[in-house]
């Protein structure tokens, strides 16, 4: 695991909180028991803060409604739809909702209803293989065409390993193939990220994110003030796309 990779996932909000835990401990048997008090205290806010649905639906939502989703048939036409690897909360319609695998909205069915509606003739779809097995684009490359998009109208770009890495080898996909203007597919929670990215490659993408995830439920019991485990598990995406911003920022990548 890299350093960046470790960094990425101490700041999860569980993580951190027992993290601080085991440091409070450390504290507290050390006789810093002061020390070790506040440090336990703002563990448990800490984690007490990211378990309440109303900081997803503000810090989520803040990324979500930057690049609001637009039904396919209202989009611009363009030369070529890119689709880049991901498969945020599992594709899930609501973060706040139980996973149900037979009502999911996929990168890919986003593209598929983007090429459907003739927004543009290609898909090029992103992303290597993460775990040295099938590659992201593969993957995507077949749900396409199981959604009835022709094996012909998809290139693959199956090199890259980060958002920074879609950006870049996409580029050059799209620079080959002389293509200006070109839909941008990704989650909303990382259009933020995607967009910045690609701009950063002097491209001029046309944001087309899937549905936004991150909204209140259609529950009567819902509840926007009581600790919920999803809301916390919902975090560790949020925390980790403003940690991406921010690290993007400094290494000069958006």
């Amino acid at each position: 695991m890299s350093v960046s990779e470790f960094l990425a996932n101490l700041v999860i909000p569980l993580n951190l909180s027992v993290t601080l835990l085991v440091l409070a401990v450390i504290l507290f048997i050390a006789r810093w028991r002061k020390t070790a008090a506040v440090i336990s205290i703002g563990a448990l806010a800490w984690t007490v803060f990211w378990s309440l649905p109303t900081t997803s639906l503000w810090a989520g939502g803040l990324l979500e409604q930057r690049y609001p989703h637009a039904p396919a048939a209202t989009l611009p036409t363009a030369q070529a739809i890119v689709v880049l690897g991901g498969n945020t909360a599992n594709g899930r319609q609501n973060w706040f909702e139980s996973y149900d695998p037979q009502n999911t909205v996929l990168r890919t069915d986003t593209a598929a209803r983007l090429y459907a509606a003739g927004r543009a003739p290609l898909i090029i779809v992103s992303g290597a293989a993460l775990d040295g097995g099938v590659s992201e684009a593969r993957m995507m490359a077949s749900a396409l065409e199981h959604n009835g998009v022709p094996s012909a109208a998809i290139i693959q770009e199956d090199h890259s390993l980060t958002t920074h890495q879609n950006a870049v080898y996409t580029a050059k996909v799209l620079r080959e193939h002389q293509i200006q203007r070109f839909l941008l597919v990704t989650s909303a929670l990382h259009m933020p990220r995607a967009m910045a990215s690609f701009q950063k490659q002097g491209l001029a993408p046309i944001a087309a994110p899937s549905p936004a995830q991150i909204v209140v439920p259609d529950e009567p019991d819902f509840s926007f003030w009581l600790p919920d485990l999803r809301a916390l598990n919902a975090s560790r995406s949020i925390v980790k796309e403003y940690l991406g911003l921010l690290v993007y920022w400094v290494r000069g990548w958006v």
